[in-house]
């Protein structure tokens, strides 16, 4: 009952933001540009699921954009260097599976170093950002790769429907959304993120296996980074080593709007849900109405200090 309550500020926002650019944009209420609206946040949200269980143990990952660029980077690379034959499914399994190889080792490390160092999430983050970053640019000399028209499978990620009606990427990130949600919320594992988050030193003391949920923690946040930047790849019909700046505060920004505490041990992946649906109707409607991009970062930046303060005002 109490997470119902939690929602409802929410789910109002977001009614008041679609009826707000109803108003100011007559066209944006139309089901195409709904639809085109969910496939737009598809790759935030499905980085903010990651970036859910990272903040609710109390961590942090600044890596998530970076790491969308090298996975894109490398799964095409690897996709050109394989393919003799460009329609083997084996060939596509294969490059999908050296991309999410490389974001497993790097969240893997994550979960290392802050379970095992005295470092704080920030730091590792952020230099495994600056180095995934540089990884990226290696491939091609920090140049575009261009996806070939005949890999017709991997574009379908990105730009296919299904029955001709829903985007794949609306259902693929639907499908992790109740995964997510299934695993933090009806499993053992999901009672020890938020006891982690809560308390770190009484989850110790419970016998809670820390080390090895932190490492699951920032793993599943590196996997959810691979599979947004496939995603984003293939929308670009290229791998952009430059790709996915900022995307690690627009994920953060869904979380912390969706309601999950800085501190840790507080939060839901519904709550993360809706607040990528205002952060992107946000980015949207103010598009759409012509607004200028600097404003919108105004705009943004101010609907996350309201967000945190909120936070502040009910921890205390």
């Amino acid at each position: 009952m109490k997470v119902v309550k939690q929602m409802v500020p929410l789910l109002a926002a977001i009614i008041i933001l679609l009826l707000l650019f109803r108003i100011w944009v007559p066209s944006f209420l139309t089901p195409e540009n709904m639809l085109n609206l969910t496939q737009q946040i598809s790759v935030n949200t499905i980085l903010a699921l990651g970036m859910t269980l990272v903040i609710l143990v109390g961590g942090i990952d600044l890596s998530v954009g970076a790491m969308v660029a090298l996975v894109g980077t490398t799964t095409v690379y690897c996709l050109t260097a394989l393919s003799g034959d460009t329609q083997n499914p084996f060939m596509l399994m294969t490059a999908i599976l050296a991309g999410l190889g490389i974001a497993a080792v790097f969240g893997t490390f994550h979960g290392i170093a802050a379970a095992k160092t005295s470092m704080p999430p920030f730091i590792i983050t952020l230099a495994s950002m600056l180095i995934a970053r540089g990884c990226a640019l290696r491939f091609n000399g920090g140049l575009p790769m261009p996806i070939k028209d005949e890999q017709t499978w991997f574009l379908a990620i990105g730009n296919g429907r299904l029955f001709d009606v829903v985007p794949f990427p609306v259902v693929i990130m639907l499908s992790l959304f109740l995964l997510m949600a299934l695993l933090l919320h009806r499993t053992r594992f999901g009672q020890h993120v938020y006891a982690l988050g809560g308390n770190r030193e009484a989850a110790l003391y419970t016998g809670i296996p820390i080390v090895r949920v932190e490492i699951m923690v920032y793993l599943l946040c590196s996997l959810m980074a691979g599979v947004a930047g496939m995603i984003h790849t293939s929308q670009l019909y290229s791998a952009e080593p430059g790709s996915g700046e900022m995307f690690e505060l627009t994920a953060i920004a869904a979380v912390v709007v969706g309601g999950t505490s800085f501190t840790g041990g507080r939060g839901t992946m519904f709550g993360t849900l809706l607040g990528a649906v205002i952060i992107g109707i946000l980015d949207k409607g103010l598009n759409q109405a012509g607004v200028h991009y600097s404003l919108q970062y105004i705009v943004k930046g101010a609907v996350i200090l309201v967000a945190v303060y909120l936070d502040v005002r009910r921890n205390r």
